[in-house]
Formats: C-alpha cells, sequence, structure tokens
C-alpha cells in the first residue's frame, strides 16, 4: 500500500457530520458484509446507526441474531458500547405503496394499488429496486432519527445502476410517452373527446396491437390516477441525489484484488468525480496475505524441486511409489495407516512422518516430500500475493489519491456479532494491517 493512503475507518465512523455511508461496487465483493461491519463498529463507538440493504440473501439478518428482515427498521441486540444498531432489508413494492399511500387520497390510492400494471411496475419494472432504495434513504433521512444510516447498494449488475435508475425511472413516470397517455384526461371536453377520437385512437390502436388492449387500458387508468403525483417522484428523485452529493454523505468503493472488480471500482471512482460525490475510499476484501513473505515463489519451487530430486535418486527401483497422490503430492499413505512389513504377517505401528524414526532412509524420504508439498503451496500462495499486488498497482496507479482500506480474507464466511466485529477490527487497523499483508 505504499501508492495509495491508508483510509482511516474510525474517524469516517465517529465524524458527526457523517449521516450516510454508501457501500457500492459489483456483485460478489462483500458489500453486505462490509456494510454491516461498518453498522456494528459505529453503534458500538456510541452512534445510533441503521443499516440499509437491499440483498434479499438472509445472511445479514443471521449475522446480526435476527429471524427475518424486513421494510421496518429492527434493533440488533448484543451491541456492545452506548450506541444503538437497527437493520433493515428493502421492500421494494412495499416502499412503493408507501408512497402511493402519502400522496394520494384513499380512493385514488385503492385504485391505484389494485391496477395490474402498477403491480407489475412496483415488483419488477427495470430500475424499480434502485429508484425504490433511494426514496427510503430519504424516508429514513427525513425522520432525522438515526446518527448514521449505511447504505448496502442494490446487487445491480453493474453498480453505476443505483445511480442511473431514479433518474431513468423518473424520466420516464415524467416523459412523452405518459404524458401522451394523460393528454386526453386533461384536455376534457370536446377538444379532449376530438384528440382522443381521432389522433388518439391511432395511437392506440398501434399500442393495442403491441402491447394488447387490456394492457394498453390498464396503463391508462394507471396514469390517470397517477396524474398528480407523477412530478413527485421526478422532486424526491432530485433532491436524494442533491443528498448523496453533500458534505454529510460518504461514498466507499468495495471491491476484491481481481482485475475485474477493480476496473469497475476505478469506473465507479471517475463517475463519482465526474458527479461531485464524495468519496471516502476503497474497501478491499479478501486479500491474502503470507507470514512468510521474504521466501519467493521461485525459492519456494526451487527447494522443492531439488528435495523431489534427492528423493527419486534415493528411491529403490524394486519398489512402486506408495503414495496416495503422483510424484509432488504431500502425503505419504505408507505411514498414515498400519501396514505388513514383515514376513510374519504383523502390522506394526507406524512412526509419523515428522516425528524420530529409526534411521533408515524412508524416514528422511517422507519428511523431504511433506516439505516439498508445503513449499510448492507456498510458492502458489506467493504466486497469488503477486497477482494481487499487481492488481492493486494498477488502480493506485490510476487513482492514487483514493485512501485504501484491506481486510485479509477469512477462512469462512461471517456469520454471527463476532465475524462483523472482527471485519470491523480489520478495516480500523489499517497501519498495522499494512505492514503485514
Amino acid at each position: 500500500m505504499d501508492a495509495a493512503a491508508a483510509l482511516d475507518i474510525d474517524p469516517l465512523l465517529d465524524d458527526p457530520k457523517t449521516r450516510i455511508v454508501v457501500c457500492c461496487g459489483s456483485g460478489g465483493v462483500g458489500k453486505t458484509t462490509t456494510a454491516a461491519a461498518l453498522g456494528l463498529r459505529a453503534a458500538e463507538r456510541g452512534r445510533k446507526v441503521v443499516v440499509l440493504t437491499i440483498d434479499p440473501a438472509r445472511r445479514l439478518a443471521q449475522s446480526m441474531g435476527i429471524d427475518s428482515l424486513d421494510n421496518t427498521p429492527r434493533r440488533v441486540k448484543d451491541v456492545e458500547g452506548d450506541g444503538e444498531l437497527h437493520a433493515m432489508m428493502l421492500d421494494m413494492k412495499r416502499t412503493f405503496d408507501e408512497i402511493v399511500e402519502a400522496h394520494a387520497d384513499p380512493e385514488r390510492s385503492r385504485a391505484i394499488l389494485s391496477n395490474p400494471f402498477y403491480q407489475s411496475l412496483s415488483a419488477g419494472f427495470a430500475g424499480t429496486q434502485e429508484y425504490m432504495a433511494m426514496e427510503k434513504l430519504g424516508q429514513l433521512r427525513a425522520r432525522d432519527e438515526w446518527d448514521l444510516i449505511v447504505v448496502d447498494t442494490p446487487p445491480s449488475r453493474s453498480a453505476l445502476d443505483f445511480l442511473d435508475a431514479p433518474k431513468r425511472l423518473g424520466s420516464f413516470l415524467d416523459g412523452k410517452f405518459i404524458r401522451m397517455l394523460m393528454a386526453p384526461a386533461k384536455m376534457g371536453g370536446r377538444a379532449g373527446m376530438k384528440f382522443l377520437n381521432v389522433g388518439m385512437s391511432m395511437m392506440t390502436g398501434t399500442l393495442g396491437k403491441l402491447l394488447g388492449g387490456q394492457l394498453l387500458r390498464d396503463v391508462q387508468t394507471f396514469v390517470a390516477a397517477m396524474d398528480t403525483m407523477f412530478g413527485g417522484f421526478r422532486t424526491r428523485a432530485d433532491a436524494t441525489y442533491r443528498l448523496l452529493q453533500a458534505p454529510g454523505t460518504a461514498f466507499l468503493v468495495v471491491a476484491v484484488p481481481e482485475r475485474d472488480a477493480l476496473r469497475e471500482a476505478a469506473y465507479f471512482v471517475e463517475r463519482l468525480a465526474a458527479d461531485s460525490m464524495p468519496l471516502a475510499g476503497l474497501v478491499l476484501n479478501r486479500v491474502h496475505g503470507s507470514g512468510a513473505a521474504r521466501l519467493s515463489a521461485e525459492r519456494s519451487l526451487a527447494a522443492a524441486e531439488h528435495l523431489e530430486e534427492g528423493h527419486q535418486e534415493e528411491q529403490p527401483p524394486e519398489e512402486g511409489p506408495g503414495e496416495n497422490l503422483v510424484d509432488g503430492g504431500i502425503v505419504d499413505q505408507r505411514y498414515g495407516k498400519a501396514e505388513d512389513r514383515g514376513t510374519g504377517g504383523s502390522s506394526p505401528e507406524a512412526p509419523s512422518p515428522t516425528g524420530p524414526g529409526d534411521g533408515s532412509p524412508e524416514d528422511g524420504v517422507s519428511v523431504d516430500r511433506l516439505t516439498a508439498g508445503l513449499l510448492r503451496l507456498h510458492a502458489e500462495r506467493m504466486q497469488v500475493l503477486a497477482r494481487e499486488q499487481r492488481t492493486r498497482d494498477r488502480f493506485t496507479a490510476l487513482h492514487p489519491e483514493v485512501p485504501v482500506a484491506e481486510v485479509a480474507a477469512l477462512p469462512g464466511d461471517v456469520h454471527d456479532l463476532a465475524g462483523l466485529r472482527a471485519i470491523g477490527e480489520r478495516l480500523a487497523a489499517q497501519e498495522e494491517s499494512a505492514g503485514a499483508l
């Protein structure tokens, strides 16, 4: 991490001016776990935090000791310190329903909520999930109940969808197609009827063939019921977009040390800069390390080959290999079980390959083979480290101004608060981990 400054997490989380942290990045890089770990650490350092996740997987709820998450913040138990941690999972249809109920009278709300086109739009229209994530973020911030809101962005094909979708959906709901469908109802009277009978009959005839007559009628009914609300979608989308640009917001781009993920991260960094959105830094998950990094892959392979060559020279020609693995393997099965080595059919206890033997050449051969296998494993690990370092170097060469926090790869998945706490500690201890990785 010589080319990039270390990302200092605790001052970011402790700063009372930081009100929103957005974790973004491509899919499968650990955004949900990172968001939860940041939320837990901030809560245990005294802040009242809510984590908003868009990931439908159950692992976040399970790791926080909650049976299930829904559209209502739920408090997480067993949080240490004076703060509070709440968690919720976006229900995009319920969020859309809440918007309708809040901005339409009861009769119109019922008409909209029961409309088939609305039900399809609210459940799966392209961009709806990202738009509703922005809506929910705006709702949470407007309540001013939380010291800090941590957002886990949707697992989109492109992380940029989170920024683009609200404007796309707002443009659709306030666009020419919608206005054209609304025109007859707005004109009213004879002029409206004339327009409907002449111009609209041609358009609806064409659309009816493409979409189907019933769908077109559902769309027109939906548009008529939503007439007074369309401008509000665009207004709220713009307001939330400005909120993301405000000084109290911090974006954390999450990635893993792989070429595609860091290419996406670099693209996102550039997009955030172009949109004047505040970037705090890059979180690099699943970084591999070694306690014997001074032993290079080349030296490890050379030593392994030397030991294996010595083994081949000492191997009696009349004996088979006797191992479970091919040449270069690690485990010698001859010493892994009792075997008949005498003429009397007895099965003496086999000596440990790493323990004291009887002085026979086979004891030394077994140790050499085991050592060679371990050296090859170490060489593979060093090659992984070198590849990861090259990908990090390419990113920091393009964006040396972006602070980086590295999180060492864990042996398993995070499934409880202790695991999230450990991730938070690794995120915060960059000055120590930077020298170890």
